[in-house]
């Protein structure tokens, strides 16, 4: 199936990054930089040629809204919310560090890809459930979109739409701050 045009922003940097603790539903604020990440996807999105009918989408965990405000000022002001957009759940793992995790669940963290232990955190969503909820709102798409969305979100969205499995979309580059343009399946990363 053909999706329409896709521009991923994942948030900016917030303290719990910095800190190495581990977000999913939980949340924290925004540092000076992931402001400043912001306010530089809001300069790369206005020199994007973004098609007139673009709509605009956004997680409702705080750390993305705060993004949307700084990266969307003056294309958007009411972005649409859905939950669907959340980060994955990482259950008992939330506000942990990898330290913290790796020193009560010995051995989770071993994994090829370095990232699915995600999807065995307890009391955390599990991969296929995460993976059907990003492709349900994948396919409620009419038209052009920008989203503002999570780094887990990001890697099985883009994923989803280059045809890769959940082992591929491990391995597609992360980051705070960054903007991917999906088209055609093809994956574009939008730089200054």
């Amino acid at each position: 199936m053909s999706h329409p045009d896709l521009w991923i922003l994942r948030h900016g940097q917030t303290q719990w990054n910095l800190a190495g603790r581990m977000q999913g539903w939980k949340d924290s604020p925004l540092t000076a930089l992931g402001q400043s990440q912001a306010r530089q996807q809001n300069a790369l999105l206005q020199q994007a040629d973004l098609p007139r009918d673009v709509g605009f989408h956004v997680s409702p965990l705080g750390r993305c809204r705060a993004t949307a405000e700084l990266a969307l000022a003056g294309l958007c002001d009411a972005p649409l919310v859905d939950d669907r957009l959340k980060e994955v759940s990482v259950g008992m793992f939330e506000g942990l560090t990898l330290r913290d995790v790796e020193t009560d669940w010995p051995g989770i963290t071993d994994t090829v890809d370095g990232i699915s232990f995600h999807y065995r955190a307890p009391g955390g969503e599990r991969l296929d459930g995460f993976r059907a909820r990003i492709d349900a709102w994948l396919q409620d798409l009419s038209g052009p979109t920008v989203v503002v969305t999570h780094g887990m979100v990001s890697r099985e969205m883009r994923g989803i739409l280059l045809g890769l499995d959940a082992a591929g979309a491990a391995d597609l580059p992360g980051g705070q701050g960054n903007i991917y343009k999906v088209s055609g399946g093809e994956m574009t990363a939008i730089e200054a």
